[in-house]
């Protein structure tokens, strides 16, 4: 990037960042003396880059979460690179990114890892002075392993104002408190050098700890205010040099971007560094593999897209895959004869219905006893929520990650599709006894190579091209009775917006669903 796009860009985003998150920070020698020399690092993009209130967040995430892209990657996942800007405009892509890790491990630590988009120094700032706090609750720091960094390493200090007012750690957060069933510890990281061979160092001091039993999260949007298409093309390569895991090949990738002439680029990678540092500690590492899972930009917005200027967001996972692809294809296949008995299937339809009820009375959703839950019910599993008055359909959201366990996939897409389905407007409390709740219990996506794979019927579709995904359940091609290709064609025109005839070169999966429903069951 020449100095004046740098010059402008730094300015743009540091202006941004100072008229939506100059919220004060407390005193530090009050806090200090107050908490015996702890102090908490406050959100300071709450409200602006996500929502403040707890209720309004967790419903932000479970709607996020449903839209995003499912876990697929195989592997141990080692990291993921995640978007850092508004959720409205990035969430869905983010959420998609943290679909891929097992939220119930329990990792040692969770490296979170950005670039300063508010100070310069050559060298990373690590938060040791106390914990990190969201509108959700307090995030933990492993200050044990933050002191040890910084003291035997000179890359590395503390400096209050790389994290103060900085945004690419704190959007990350709220995705972990969700998303994660255990207890964890972060180690934030703001990366202020432009230097990749200071990169290299920090690199070298954080490669011990690239090891299966932690996890790094690296902060990062893609290209900075082109045209929507200008993005799509910048965007690709900058993600494919990543991919390639080669440190090389970004510098390179990132330099001749530059060199196109894109009217408004200010940047490809705004958190370049912090990439080029992970990529130092992967490139030598043959058992890596890094996969591409999700990617849109601002333009893509419902409520605020703008294609003529964007920012783009990309979600890629990286892990190491050693004996680990084979043990995973199988247990897909052998996962393909999950069943549920009938009490089984009441028993999801009782906890839908309450979590519909109390939800909708007073926006919490009420708690489940998973003691007194059958095994199979606690099976991590994906699942459809599809809510009808008469036969009309009232809203129906649901997920592919199999992450959670069933009857936690069912409660969130009861709230999500009474809720959070655009295409209707929130269940009302006058509404609630005349909702009939259907469940689609998800077998795993697998892909084919021809639709004669397809039955109308027995499978579901889900289909992929550039960042449109759209899906049918098995019983919507029952229900319309369409031929295979109107079934396709609706699927890609009016789910995937891809045109009727764009399912023919995207990348296509079917699934199965056990389906039920109140009335069937009554």
């Amino acid at each position: 990037m020449n100095s004046k796009n740098k010059l402008k860009c730094c300015l743009f985003i540091m202006q941004f960042i100072w008229s939506v998150s100059c919220i004060s920070q407390p005193n530090n020698k009050e806090a200090a003396m107050q908490n015996n020399g702890i102090i908490n690092r406050k959100p300071v993009v709450a409200g602006q880059f996500y929502p403040a209130k707890p209720d309004e967040l967790n419903a932000n995430l479970i709607k996020l979460f449903a839209e995003a892209s499912p876990g697929k990657t195989k592997g141990n996942v080692r990291t993921i690179i995640s978007p850092h800007a508004g959720y409205v405009f990035s969430g869905e892509v983010a959420a998609s990114s943290f679909n891929q890790i097992n939220p119930k491990k329990k990792y040692n630590t969770i490296f979170v890892i950005g670039s300063s988009h508010r100070i310069m120094f050559d060298g990373a700032s690590i938060y040791n002075k106390g914990n990190y706090e969201t509108p959700l609750g307090e995030v933990k720091v492993d200050l044990e392993t933050a002191n040890l960094l910084i003291n035997n390493y000179n890359v590395f200090k503390f400096k209050a104002e790389a994290h103060d007012y900085e945004h690419c750690l704190e959007v990350q957060l709220p995705f972990l408190q969700h998303v994660m069933e255990t207890d964890f510890k972060i180690v934030p990281i703001v990366i202020a050098t432009q230097n990749s061979r200071t990169c290299i160092k920090i690199a070298d001091a954080l490669k011990p700890y690239f090891t299966d039993d932690n996890l790094f999260v690296i902060s990062t949007d893609f290209s900075h205010y082109p045209a929507y298409k200008d993005a799509v093309t910048v965007d690709n390569l900058t993600a494919q040099a990543i991919i390639s895991n080669k440190p090389e090949a970004l510098i390179s990738t990132l330099s001749n971007n530059e060199k196109m002439g894109i009217n408004d680029l200010a940047t490809s990678l705004c958190g370049w560094t912090s990439v080029l540092t992970l990529l130092y500690m992967t490139y030598d590492k043959h058992d890596i593999k890094y996969f591409p899972i999700a990617y849109k930009n601002s333009g893509d917005s419902k409520y605020y897209g703008d294609k003529s200027r964007v920012v783009g967001y990309y979600s890629i996972a990286v892990s190491s895959t050693v004996d680990v692809e084979l043990k995973e294809d199988k247990k897909q296949k052998d996962n393909t004869g999950f069943d549920l008995s009938k009490e089984d299937k009441k028993k999801l339809l009782e906890i839908s219905r309450k979590t519909l009820e109390s939800y909708i009375k007073s926006g919490k959703v009420s708690p489940v006893n998973e003691s007194s839950l059958p095994e199979i019910l606690k099976t991590n599993c994906g699942a459809f929520v599809s809510l009808h008055i008469g036969k009309d359909l009232r809203g129906c959201i649901g997920n592919f990650a199999q992450d959670i366990p069933l009857y936690k996939t069912v409660q969130e897409m009861t709230v999500a599709s009474s809720s959070r389905d655009y295409r209707f407007p929130p269940v009302s409390e006058d509404e609630l006894k005349k909702i009939d709740i259907e469940i689609s219990v998800l077998t795993p996506l697998q892909k084919i190579s021809s639709i004669n794979e397809i039955q109308l019927g027995k499978h579901g579709i889900y289909m992929k091209k550039g960042s449109g995904t759209g899906t049918f359940l098995p019983q919507v091609a029952t229900m319309t009775g369409w031929t295979l290709e109107e079934f396709l064609g609706h699927c890609a025109r009016d789910k995937a917006s891809i045109g009727w005839e764009g399912w023919k070169d995207a990348e296509l999966y079917t699934y199965e669903a056990i389906v039920f429903s109140e009335h069937e069951m009554k």
